[in-house]
């Protein structure tokens, strides 16, 4: 892997004999550690003035192929890498939990978070919990209760939904151990609440899986903050989503370029809010 941008500062020149060796070889392409991952994607501090006025952080994770597909035959696993991979176990292994609509949960086959060793240091000095808790988005609460997701997590898992969502589900959920959290007054969430919703249970370091309609509503409803997008070399064709699928918003959005590494061909960008 080597990082694309931003590259470090220069050093001084070195003397002309030295200076031979060097040449235009550009960034160093190298295994990268866990740990230097996780410093590449570390979130940004709580007094960090990016993070002014926000209750939190919402990041999202997503891959694309270069002709724009969200996904392959309805998985993402077709348009990922081993590096690709990594850099989702990281950005799992940082966050205090990770919000994913139900119907991603369903297609990928969701299952809890687990613990890693890599990260635990690391997530005990962060004051967190040994894995991040799913949030999972839905509006009828139309999940399996009996599934590992909800029956065997490590943390609780979370259901994101609105006060109107049917009672009958709501109940069916609080009884099988699921804790339900109102993020909008009516049948579903108001994505503009979600980081709000989760904040208040100490869950500010957010990463959302998606899938596009999820990111689609909360990029349009201004909560996204971040994006860590995997633009895999491969074209798949067919009729698969872009990575957000929502309603327009009445001006396109800039997002300032973060960072930029690359592996294997994969580009691996980061874009923030300004």
């Amino acid at each position: 892997m080597r990082r694309l941008f931003p590259l470090p500062a220069p050093s001084a020149p070195a003397p002309a004999a030295e200076n031979t060796e060097v040449g235009a070889a550009g960034p160093t392409d190298r295994a990268w550690s866990l740990h230097e991952l996780a410093d590449a994607y570390a979130y940004p501090a709580a007094d960090d003035p990016v993070r002014s006025g926000r209750t939190g952080w919402l990041r999202a994770n997503m891959v694309s192929s270069v002709d724009g597909a969200a996904h392959h035959e309805g998985r993402s696993q077709p348009l990922s890498s081993d590096a690709d991979m990594r850099i989702f176990g990281v950005l799992r292994g940082l966050a205090d939990a990770v919000v994913v609509g139900a119907e991603t949960v369903r297609q990928e086959g969701y299952r809890p978070a687990r613990a890693r060793e890599a990260f635990a240091a690391r997530r005990a000095a962060a004051g967190q919990g040994p894995a991040p808790a799913i949030a999972v988005v839905t509006a009828g609460l139309a999940l399996d209760f009996t599934l590992p997701l909800f029956t065997e997590p490590l943390v609780p898992t979370l259901v994101l939904t609105g006060a109107g969502a049917p009672a009958d589900r709501v109940a069916k959920a609080r009884a099988a151990g699921v804790e339900v959290l109102f993020a909008g007054e009516g049948q579903g969430v108001d994505p503009a609440r979600v980081t709000g919703a989760l904040a208040e249970r100490g869950h500010t370091r957010l990463l959302t899986e998606g899938g596009p309609m999820l990111l689609g509503q909360l990029a349009a409803a201004g909560a996204l903050d971040e994006l860590c997008l995997s633009l895999a070399p491969v074209v798949a064709v067919g009729d698969a989503p872009r990575i957000m699928n929502g309603p327009a918003v009445p001006v396109p959005e800039r997002f300032a370029l973060a960072s930029v590494l690359e592996e294997g061909g994969f580009l691996f960008t980061r874009y923030r809010r300004p």
